[in-house]
């Protein structure tokens, strides 16, 4: 951001704030009305013109949209939310253009209702050009419960290319077993570890652009006594903080993937729906 003294202001203004050491715009939005007048010794008006000079000025060196330009995509390319496709159609359009590219999403279900499958599509389809709805990139995969599905996979690629969503000359190019990267975490630390120190390698060389979490709830779930719910919600919290950072840092996808429980219901019977929340 630019400097607080190049903007159109009083020099009474413009003095106050150098001698309280604010010199760029984000040093003065960094504080509350209240505190830049403690910090600058100026009155209230004051300060509401210092605030609204910067805040125009950040406006005006940055590319802002409305969310409804974001949605239409009428917006600078720096701001549109690139998708990775799911490789069908039918889901692509229902998702409004597949899995956004930044941010967090979860798939959670119940056990064998294709959770797993959903994220090996997804590690397939990374791979493709961009013009063909991929990244042109790999794919971590992350397991904290289950063994890998490796001859699931293996299946997958095979049959790939004859489903006839991609032209057969873009997909016999590619080797999708050689671009995907299996890690397997047995709690929560390792999980961490494995986010902040070696998934960042493979990230800032480009190699992968897609990350697959199976499952995070898994490793919460035998950690914690009942009585460590606000423990659990605050590591949970921590985590998906990370995952944001990772995904917002690198623009990529971030997929977790969250099995549910069936819980019989008191009056009815019906099987209710219950998971641990993971709320980012």
């Amino acid at each position: 951001m630019g400097d607080v003294q190049g903007l159109v202001l009083h020099p009474r203004i413009l003095a106050a704030v150098r001698k309280a050491k604010l010199h760029r715009h984000e040093e003065v939005l960094r504080f509350s009305p209240a505190d830049l007048e403690r910090l600058t010794h100026l009155s209230a008006k004051d300060v509401g013109h210092l605030v609204r000079e910067v805040s125009e000025a950040v406006r005006q060196r940055s590319h802002a949209a409305t969310a409804l330009q974001l949605l239409l995509g009428d917006c600078p390319a720096e701001l549109k939310v690139k998708f990775l496709s799911l490789g069908c159609p039918v889901l692509d359009e229902f998702l409004r253009g597949g899995v956004p590219c930044q941010g967090l999403t979860e798939i959670s279900g119940e056990s064998s209702a294709g959770k797993t499958q959903f994220g090996l599509q997804l590690c397939l389809t990374v791979q493709l050009p961009e013009e063909w709805g991929g990244l042109n990139a790999g794919a971590v995969y992350i397991c904290t419960e289950d063994a890998f599905p490796s001859k699931r996979l293996t299946q997958m690629a095979q049959q790939f290319p004859t489903r006839g969503l991609v032209p057969v000359q873009v997909t016999k190019k590619i080797r999708f077993s050689d671009q995907i990267f299996v890690e397997h975490t047995a709690d929560k630390d390792q999980l961490s570890k494995c986010i902040q120190s070696r998934l960042p390698i493979l990230l800032e060389r480009g190699v992968v652009k897609l990350v697959v979490i199976d499952s995070i709830a898994a490793l919460f779930r035998g950690e914690y006594e009942s009585r460590e719910t606000a423990r659990r919600a605050k590591d949970l919290q921590s985590l998906g903080a990370q995952l944001r950072k990772v995904s917002q840092k690198y623009s990529v996808p971030v997929v977790c993937i969250n099995q549910v429980s069936a819980v019989v219901g008191k009056r009815r019977g019906n099987g209710n729906i219950s998971r641990l929340s993971v709320h980012f």
